[in-house]
């Protein structure tokens, strides 16, 4: 069974990701497809599937699976209040379980504002590193901590197995983000942050939606000069971006329909899309894998599209390397030939690569 297509939603608050969203899966499903909508905020729209996850739901089951699994009395739902951050989580678990049902060919997922909403991608990687880092193993300290923490070891198991295969999912082919954003004189740096905390944490970008684009040539002055203005944005953006015009409003269905039928949000092709991913180089004759006989040094590269210099920073633990970009961090296992290697230098190159330069440790 060929999996679905996963398309993320996100961008600066205020940017129109409801609406693109929405715009998005009316396209798919014009294109034939069965599509979900998945969201806080999603509403009805004819030949797509919607679904609003109950993060209050989702966490009193959570809470009380918990409980009956530890043999312990159940607190009753007027007793139990939402996390912060269960929205979240619920939405991804929304997103897990409609991925694995098989029903639906594509999956859009209106996402939080796009710093958020990053996080949120990034979390279920986190948290599993947390409760392995707390429970490398079944041991006897293992076993005290789980206690300790008030989670039975077997439990705590089954949530790194739950967010292992979410990280897995979030990442597989044909999962991609498409970022929203709105031409005003903030979004080149916030479109610039985004791509560098989406390739930084290995999420695909499938396309950039320029939302809310004025129309040029009006015979109004203060239009022409707006038009004017988001013009010289749109023209520092990357890609060239999707453009979708102003509509004027909150859009009904009739003008969604009208954004779904102009291509700006026809997805793009699976094949198409590029995960950024880290790459071993030997520095000197570009081939993948080791140092030649001579110990060449071995320069490791992750792709930082967008990144800026004076945000960028980077941190050697053991066999992790700590790279933070902007208000992303982000814990990268060493491949195990840099393992024994000490970290020699470091430089953000022409073409949005981290280069992190390695040597064969001597000791």
């Amino acid at each position: 069974m060929t999996p679905p297509r996963v398309l993320l939603v996100t961008g600066p608050g205020g940017a129109g990701t409801t609406t693109v969203a929405a715009g998005t899966a009316l396209a798919e499903a014009r294109a034939g497809r069965t599509v979900l909508l998945l969201g806080e905020s999603v509403g009805t729209l004819s030949g797509v599937d919607a679904i609003r996850p109950d993060a209050a739901q989702w966490f009193r089951d959570g809470v009380q699976g918990l409980q009956r699994r530890a043999g312990t009395e159940l607190l009753h739902d007027d007793e139990l209040t939402e996390l912060p951050g269960s929205a979240g989580l619920a939405l991804l678990h929304a997103l897990a379980g409609a991925h694995r049902s098989g029903r639906w060919q594509t999956l859009v997922v209106d996402l939080p504002p796009v710093t958020d909403a990053i996080r949120l991608l990034a979390l279920p990687e986190l948290l599993a590193r947390y409760l392995r880092r707390l429970l490398p193993e079944r041991r006897p300290a293992s076993l005290l901590l789980a206690q300790l923490a008030g989670l039975p070891y077997d439990e705590a198991g089954r949530w790194i197995g739950t967010l292992t295969a979410l990280h897995a999912l979030l990442g597989a082919d044909g999962v991609a983000v498409r970022l929203v954003t709105e031409p005003t004189a903030q979004a080149p740096a916030a479109v610039r942050r985004a791509r560098a905390g989406l390739a930084l944490h290995g999420l695909a970008l499938e396309t950039l939606i320029a939302n809310r684009v004025l129309p040029a040539g009006s015979a109004d002055p203060w239009l022409r000069d707006a038009a004017a203005a988001q013009r010289a944005v749109l023209d520092v953006l990357p890609g060239p971006p999707r453009e979708l015009p102003h509509l004027g409003g909150a859009p009904g269905e009739a003008e969604l329909a009208v954004l779904a039928g102009s291509g700006a949000l026809d997805a793009v092709p699976a094949d198409r899309l590029r995960r950024p991913a880290p790459v071993l180089s030997d520095r000197t004759a570009g081939t993948a894998g080791t140092a030649d006989a001579g110990g060449a040094p071995l320069v490791w590269r992750l792709p930082l599209p967008g990144a800026s210099r004076d945000e960028l920073d980077l941190v050697r633990r053991g066999d992790e390397l700590f790279v933070t970009a902007g208000p992303f961090r982000r814990a990268l296992e060493l491949p195990e030939v840099l393992r024994r290697c000490t970290v020699t230098g470091a430089a953000l190159e022409e073409s949005g690569e981290l280069a992190v330069r390695f040597a064969p440790d001597s000791r």
